[in-house]
């Protein structure tokens, strides 16, 4: 965030990407404690990764997108933490029950029923 001063006011400017707020911090959470808790496998550049270190990997990925205001929806965090190598730039996959999908549709298909069973 940005300070601005014009004409002896201080405004404060939110960049584009703002903060994660109180609604994205819960389904941010909700999908990485469903992430954590799947059976499946999550396939990053090649190798294989159980549920409790793509929790790992994708918690530390948002903390590095958080420490830079780089996030401010769960859109965003699946986007920018859960859909690709940010070293490779190859789409991470997931495994459940021997079938291989786009980690970014998983997750993305979570957050829709995460929304539609809210009580």
């Amino acid at each position: 965030m940005a300070i601005i001063l014009a004409g002896g006011l201080c405004l404060l400017a939110t960049d584009a990407w703002g903060e994660l707020g109180a609604k994205g911090t819960q389904e941010v959470n909700a999908l990485l404690a469903f992430v954590g808790s799947s059976h499946c496998i999550m396939i990053r550049n090649g190798k294989l990764y159980s549920a409790a270190e793509a929790r790992a990997h994708l918690q530390a990925k948002l903390n590095y997108l958080l420490a830079r205001d780089r996030i401010n929806s769960a859109e965003q965090f699946i986007q920018r933490a859960g859909s690709v190598s940010s070293l490779s730039g190859k789409p991470y996959l997931v495994n459940c029950d021997g079938n291989n999908r786009l980690a970014a549709d998983w997750l993305t298909d979570e957050l829709r029923h995460l929304r539609l069973n809210k009580p």
